[in-house]
């Protein structure tokens, strides 16, 4: 079994305060992958930034304070590389992966984008770099008889289900035809060539979201987002076995505006 956990921490540093070492303690993760660290490694008490039973590789953003992705491993982990061959995006924080006996797990930070500025065509920048590495990183593991699983925040809601407001957010970034047009790319079996693994699981349901906005009582009335995905190569996608997403037990408790998303595979 191959247990694989993602989660952006919204800072890895306030995440620590309030409740993310506590979880880290009791999670049954082999692989965890987390998102939006925001932190260069000495800035992280000890205990976070390499604690005890856990291999880690963390990649800060050159801009301080922004993106970060870092990847724990309960195992050491055979190879590690950091970005993915971009001039623009390697230093950004947001794209990490490890080789583990037979599979590839990466970490990745899609930027968020906001329509009309420069962010957005950032992260229209990143999709299309990304989806040609998506497929050459399949192609080659295939290769060499490895499964791939890229898990994180996506930061794109890909259909109606995955959502509860869909209807006013069609014109926002997150929900844009073009970007949920992009991961359908991802997806399609003659081009990204990936598997959405909590979707496959639980293909009828609304959600499970992911990610809830700190304003108003969207986390209490379930008003979220999908957007934290495991995208597997289908061999490794269909290993999948169970699938939750550890949402909080109330508004106070969480240590994140995200929740975890685990996926169990039975290697």
């Amino acid at each position: 079994m191959l247990t694989v956990t993602s989660v952006n921490v919204n800072g890895l540093r306030a995440a620590a305060k309030k409740g993310f070492v506590e979880w880290l303690a009791g999670t049954a993760a082999d692989v965890l992958c987390l998102q939006e660290v925001r932190a260069e490694p000495q800035q992280l008490p000890e205990h976070v930034r390499t604690p005890d039973g856990w291999h880690v590789v963390h990649a800060p953003a050159a801009a301080k304070g922004r993106a970060g992705v870092s990847l724990y491993t309960r195992r050491e982990p055979d190879r590690v590389r950091i970005g993915f061959g971009s001039a623009e995006f390697d230093t950004s924080g947001r794209y990490v992966e490890v080789d583990l006996p037979g599979v590839t797990v990466a970490s990745l930070y899609l930027p968020s984008g906001e329509v009309g500025t420069a962010r957005q065509d950032e992260k229209v920048r990143f999709m299309g770099e990304f989806l040609a590495y998506l497929k050459s990183l399949r192609e080659r593991a295939a290769a060499d008889g490895r499964e791939v699983v890229v898990c994180g925040d996506w930061n794109i809601a890909h259909q109606r289900a995955d959502l509860k407001n869909w209807r006013g957010n069609q014109k926002n970034s997150g929900f844009l035809p073009e970007e949920r047009e992009w991961l359908s790319r991802v997806l399609a079996p003659a081009e990204g060539g990936y598997a959405d693994v909590v979707r496959a699981l639980r293909p009828e349901v609304e959600g499970p979201y992911t990610w809830w906005s700190y304003r108003g009582r969207a986390f209490d009335n379930d008003s979220g987002w999908r957007v934290d995905y495991h995208l597997a190569t289908p061999g490794l996608a269909a290993k999948a076995v169970k699938a939750f997403v550890e949402r909080a037990a109330t508004h106070d408790e969480r240590w994140s505006d995200h929740a975890p998303v685990t996926v169990v595979y039975d290697l």
